[in-house]
């Protein structure tokens, strides 16, 4: 197959971190093409990286095309039972039913092939002699769920969901390893009272209290709604209702999660770097359940340890990086966008719009630029992972590579006088 990046004029979707184009011919497939600019909060399209493009399309095209081999799933299988604390019965059902299937077959993916940047040649199998911002997938549909009203409730109707095939499942699937400082869970449980601390424990399936940056005993496998207003925690058996799926096929939805979630972190893991969480979407084909969106740098949590002038410093290597950077250097425009998003779950209108007016008669901040040497600190980081991916440069040398980015990061911080915030965020106390 063959698709000349010109022949991409006219995206079908464009949306604020990628576009999306139609194949001529081939109602089946699209392409997906990365931008480099970055959304956080929700807002859309905040700041751009030079290579973040680049650097993202080619991880998602390396995942995809591994995750369909079953080599990589016996590397998947060997970490799980080697383990250290993990639930046994946990463990269990993890090796049984669908890691077989994967063991076997691989896993299905949306996934085709990335684009060579020249040639327009769709490589399936390896990276293109020339990487672009181009990924071919195929196509489900995406359906989203009606508003109705309760009173001044705002609700939506699942009923269209169920028994559907060839779409999108409505949710979106959050594993966690271990919870950051800004982890949702972890700042839910801190507002918790002793008693109520042990109640969500039990719902979460966990039996330890919660700790920012340590690694739970046995991961968590969380849920939010996809195509709301706003992306909203469910709990697991609202979540089974909303997704359209039987049981059966909805608890194998929850393994894959936790399987591919191992697959990224043994490939991270190479990088010298910990994978804290991530997030992923299905679609359903038949008796299938597809990986499909995007999955890169900016949908997981991956970190790296600094130590620096007698302190230990997590260093994200992802857009929670810019989380951090727009909470600690502008924290009033936050105020703003929160303010914004506490209007927009009450009138259950869409939030971004709301910000926008909010801004335009100046109740709420404008948004504000990113400082160039934060952006270029960034633009490497990514540009190191991109090399380890491709193997124009060893794991060993990436993982220095991140090193030393993570230190050029808590030098512009001190040069702000900002180090103590950013320590309060992402600081690890002795134990």
């Amino acid at each position: 197959m063959n698709i000349p990046p010109e022949s991409l004029a006219t995206p079908f979707y464009q949306g604020s971190v990628q576009k999306l184009f139609a194949v001529p011919g081939r109602d089946d497939l699209m392409v997906c093409q990365t931008s480099s600019v970055g959304s956080v909060f929700d807002v859309g399209a905040l700041f751009e990286i030079a290579g973040n493009d680049v650097s993202r399309a080619v991880f998602r095209h390396a995942l995809y095309s591994s995750m369909a081999r079953p080599e990589t799933w016996v590397a998947v299988r060997e970490a799980i039972v080697a383990e250290p604390g993990l639930d046994e019965a946990i463990r269990a059902q993890l090796l049984e039913g669908t890691l077989e299937d994967c063991l076997a077959r691989g896993a299905k993916t949306h996934h085709v092939g990335m684009v060579d940047a020249v040639t327009g040649e769709v490589v399936t199998e390896g990276a293109p002699v020339n990487p672009s911002t181009l990924n071919v997938v195929r196509r489900f549909t995406i359906g989203k769920p009606p508003l109705v009203r309760l009173f001044h409730h705002p609700l939506y109707d699942y009923k269209a969901f169920q028994n559907a095939d060839q779409f999108v499942v409505p949710l979106e699937v959050i594993v966690r390893f271990g919870l950051t400082s800004g982890s949702s869970v972890y700042r839910k449980y801190l507002g918790l009272g002793e008693k109520e601390r042990r109640t969500y424990e039990i719902e979460l399936g966990i039996g330890e209290p919660l700790e920012a940056w340590k690694r739970l005993g046995s991961p968590i496998v969380d849920f939010t709604s996809k195509y709301e207003p706003e992306d909203r925690p469910v709990s697991k058996q609202e979540a089974m209702l909303m997704s359209g799926l039987a049981a059966e096929q909805f608890v194998a939805l929850g393994k894959l999660a936790l399987l591919g979630a191992w697959a990224v972190r043994n490939l991270v893991e190479s990088m010298g770097l910990r994978l804290w969480d991530l997030k992923w979407e299905f679609a359903r084909s038949g008796d299938d359940l597809c990986f499909v969106d995007t999955i890169d740098t900016d949908s997981m949590r991956a970190t790296g340890m600094v130590e620096w002038k007698g302190e230990t410093f997590v260093i994200h290597h992802n857009k929670q990086a810019m989380r951090d950077y727009y909470r600690i250097i502008h924290g009033e425009w936050l105020d703003g966008v929160n303010a914004a998003k506490d209007e927009s779950r009450k009138a259950g209108n869409p939030f971004v719009g709301l910000l926008r007016e909010g801004q335009a008669e100046g109740r709420w901040p404008q948004d504000p630029k990113v400082h160039e040497e934060f952006l270029a600190i960034q633009m490497r980081k990514m540009e190191l992972v991109k090399e380890g991916i491709l193997g124009g440069r060893p794991m060993v040398e990436v993982a220095t590579g991140l090193e030393a980015c993570g230190k050029a990061e808590l030098a512009f911080y001190e040069g702000l006088g900002k180090l103590a915030p950013l320590h309060a965020l992402n600081g690890i106390a002795s134990r």
